[in-house]
């Protein structure tokens, strides 16, 4: 699965190679398989967003994506 963000592919590359540098909010990336992490840091940025915006759900309220 390739990362949707320039922000989500340098993340899941921190926590790839150098786990203990993640700030404390991305703590959960490191759970992630190795494998995992590297499909998401191996994602071109090209025509990648910078960060992708929070979407309401079909209830009107913002949830995690």
């Amino acid at each position: 699965m390739p990362a949707r963000s320039k922000a989500q592919r340098i993340a899941t590359a921190i926590a790839e190679h150098h786990p203990e540098q993640l700030y404390a909010r991305n703590r959960e990336l490191a759970k992630m398989s190795q494998s995992q992490l590297h499909d998401f840091a191996a994602t071109k940025e090209k025509g990648l967003p910078r960060h992708v915006k929070k979407t309401p759900n079909r209830y009107g309220q913002i949830g995690k994506r």
